[in-house]
């Protein structure tokens, strides 16, 4: 921030001005000097804002879902919140995480390259506990996933993977596979330690119990979708999806629609005096002969021209021509 001069030195600068000590055009040039910004090459900002909050609204949903279904699942209190999206060295994300932790390290064909999903060890043993009839607490020391441990937490967060599917397909149609669960991040490599990746970080809670759950994205598995990330695009593809589905939902109700069919068998007028004089048996005669078709209309509007009959021992019209309207156009 600029910073906020005196009176006094306000008047000491008009006066050094005005007896020429300061030159005003060389105080003008300093100011159009170019700036240096300090750039660390080891942080490169691969991803842009708008890319960022793409993600964000990406995972925001993935959140929601995750928070359905875990709920659901271990009929306890489940929150999934996204707390932050940053970009970050991956070195420095496997720094930041637990020397133990769960990493469910997947891929998603045709994207080319690993992700991990990383749960914080609280998290994942109160779900295990829920899943096998517990109250949802996590042990006070965590080691080594036993062979039962790692088909539950595989066969819990396999699901996991349904869901994050299902939020980028406005995007990207992929396919997710869990490949192979790991405790100890130095043995996790995905991608070089200087690459850029996103982290999404999900501030989840499990019952009494709370934890982080971070999504870690390398920028090279992302890259050849990057284009797609940007609002506009999103948008706009969000758009078109939307409403090619609309358009199946309308054509599937209007098939099932039911609408109002009518014949009339003609007109005619009468009196009140006749009109009061009817009682059963008279005959009241129609402006239509006998051989002329009659008029059925779907809802008001005159459609067919039909004929009267019987059908399995009921009234019955059949469709002898269509009615044109605006010269040859059938309706």
């Amino acid at each position: 921030m600029s910073e906020i001069l005196s009176q006094s030195e306000i008047d000491a600068l008009l006066a050094a001005l005005s007896s020429g000590e300061m030159n005003a055009e060389e105080l003008k040039k300093e100011e159009e000097q170019k700036k240096v910004k300090v750039y660390d090459f080891k942080r490169a900002l691969r991803f842009s804002k708008d890319q960022i909050r793409s993600l964000t609204r990406i995972h925001e949903n993935f959140a929601r879902l995750l928070t359905t279904h875990f709920s659901a699942q271990l009929r306890t209190f489940v929150q999934f919140t996204v707390v932050s999206v940053d970009q970050l060295p991956y070195e420095e994300f496997i720094r930041s995480i637990p020397k133990m932790t769960i990493l469910n390290i997947f891929e998603a064909k045709p994207l080319e390259g690993r992700m991990v999903i990383e749960v914080n060890p609280n998290i994942a043993y109160a779900m295990m506990d829920r899943v096998l009839g517990g109250p949802g607490i996590a042990p006070d020391k965590i080691g080594n996933l036993t062979e039962i441990e790692t088909m539950i937490m595989e066969s819990m967060f396999r699901k996991v993977l349904d869901y994050f599917q299902e939020v980028w397909k406005n995007i990207i149609d992929i396919n997710p596979r869990l490949e192979m669960m790991e405790v100890n991040p130095q043995f996790m490599q995905i991608v070089s330690p200087n690459e850029t990746v996103a982290v999404i970080s999900f501030n989840t809670k499990i019952g009494d119990t709370s934890g982080m759950v971070n999504l870690c994205l390398p920028h090279v598995v992302l890259e050849p979708i990057m284009p797609k990330l940007s609002s506009h695009n999103w948008f706009s593809e969000q758009k078109k999806i939307a409403n090619q589905e609309d358009v199946k939902k309308l054509q599937k109700r209007i098939r099932f629609a039911a609408l109002p069919i009518k014949v009339e068998l003609g007109h005619t007028e009468i009196t009140i005096s006749d009109l009061l004089q009817l009682d059963v048996g008279d005959v009241i005669q129609l402006d239509k002969n006998v051989k002329e078709p009659l008029v059925a209309s779907v809802g008001d509007v005159p459609k067919y021209y039909v004929q009267p009959g019987l059908s399995k021992g009921k009234i019955a019209v059949q469709i002898i021509e269509n009615i044109e309207e605006g010269g040859n156009q059938n309706e």
